[in-house]
């Protein structure tokens, strides 16, 4: 079940940016961060507003997990829920087992 705090990290990750790079780009620490993506507490206003300005995150996207009408869960593009889940599992493989399902992706994509 995604999170507030699997929300948040996968704005990060999408970003491309560390813990502590997104962490000082919101103005909180990176302990702070850390507890805010295993969901030990959940963010405050000021820290979800400084998410939504500064990596053009839906803000409704980060409470709840849908996008509002207005526009799109993130500024990259539109993430659908099926993109978004393999994303978070795939995070969690070793770089060699993410090597492996990246040449397979490509195996398929050949194919066709």
């Amino acid at each position: 079940m995604e999170t507030i705090g699997s929300r948040i990290k996968m704005i990060r990750k999408l970003n491309k940016i560390n813990q502590v790079d997104f962490s000082n780009r919101i103005g909180i620490s990176q302990a702070t961060l850390s507890e805010l993506e295993q969901d030990k507490y959940k963010p405050s206003v000021d820290t979800i507003l400084a998410i939504v300005e500064g990596f053009k995150a839906d803000v409704e996207w980060i409470l709840i997990g849908t996008k509002s009408a207005e526009g799109k869960a993130f500024g990259i593009r539109e993430v659908n829920e099926k993109e978004a889940n393999l994303f978070v599992h795939f995070d969690k493989l070793k770089t060699t087992d993410q090597d492996e399902i990246i040449d397979f992706i490509k195996l398929k994509l050949n194919r066709y």
